[in-house]
């Protein structure tokens, strides 16, 4: 059999060796859209992350039988001409949720104790001639009686919950789906979770009913002091509403996932004026060392599912 790994740099250091068991392996550290045919075209399996992988490159590769997406979302492949050329598409659920759990309470922290701040107050020597023992200039709040909706109640949004109620804040959620209904959380409309809540997390995917779901005509009807993260998808916060707002209003973001990653060079983002009201991530919530070791693990899983047919 034989494997293509096509874009093994979003891996990391992450021990790949367990293909080596499968059949022959080629390892690519990135493959451009020009590359991509001729690295696959007698491929059996395909691995990738986020390498398109389109109708037309599916029937030139008249050995392909599996496509492995590492990762959750399969929207870089199409599908549709899959299920027809009778190619198997697999991908990887829930290997990253601790992880992404983990990376929200880590940026809003961030924000909330007005961490880059303190820091810089340290190091660069402001601390050192204070008068006085402490530093009381940039106040933060409790989590506790605080009004925390979040938008998205999969299984990441619900641990996220969960912790957050250890904190003593008060959770509610809006279901992107309208589907979506518990007996364990209040359920808000979003018109109501914006004027209401003093922090709202994003843990849902983006399609067409996410897409642009908070704009500048949302945003502005926030409470003042609201902090707003995003671990969804980038495209459900208008990135151009966000540049508008953060030096107009009293909002604080912090983002993981944008509309274009990477990020784009000048970036409206970068030239803001209230830097300290944003803190963005480059797409890592779902990277942690045991996600990852979890991710490799599965697709070899999935791979090994042809072995039995």
């Amino acid at each position: 059999m034989k494997i293509v790994l096509l874009d093994t740099l979003t891996f990391g250091e992450t021990d790949l060796s367990g293909f080596n068991n499968l059949g022959e392996v080629g390892i690519f550290q990135t493959t451009s859209p020009e590359q991509t045919l001729s690295r696959i075209i007698d491929a059996n399996v395909i691995v990738s992350n986020k390498v398109v992988i389109t109708r037309a490159h599916m029937q030139e590769c008249k050995n392909l039988m599996l496509i492995c997406v590492a990762a959750t979302g399969m929207n870089n492949i199409d599908l549709e001409a899959a299920r027809e050329l009778n190619i198997e598409v697999k991908n990887v659920a829930g290997y990253s949720t601790d992880s992404v759990i983990q990376h929200t309470f880590s940026m809003l922290f961030y924000l909330v104790g007005h961490s880059r701040y303190y820091d810089e107050v340290v190091k660069d020597g402001t601390y050192s001639r204070s008068p006085i023992f402490t530093d009381v200039s940039k106040p933060f709040f409790e989590l506790k009686d605080k009004k925390w909706g979040i938008i998205g109640l999969g299984n990441i949004g619900r641990g996220v919950a969960s912790i957050a109620e250890t904190f003593g804040a008060n959770i509610s959620y809006y279901s992107t789906s309208g589907v979506n209904r518990t007996q364990d959380f209040q359920r808000q409309n979003l018109d109501e979770m914006l004027k209401t809540c003093d922090i709202i997390t994003i843990h849902a995917p983006l399609n067409e009913k996410t897409d642009n779901l908070l704009d500048y005509e949302q945003l502005l009807t926030c409470k003042d002091g609201v902090i707003i993260l995003n671990l969804g998808r980038g495209g459900i916060i208008n990135e151009d509403a966000i540049v508008r707002i953060i030096d107009e209003k009293d909002i604080s973001f912090a983002l993981d996932v944008l509309k274009k990653e990477p990020m784009l060079q000048n970036h409206p983002l970068l030239s803001i004026k209230n830097k300290e009201n944003l803190y963005i991530t480059p797409h890592i919530a779902w990277t942690s060392v045991e996600a990852r070791e979890k991710l490799i693990a599965s697709t070899i899983e999935n791979i090994r599912s042809l072995e039995s047919r």
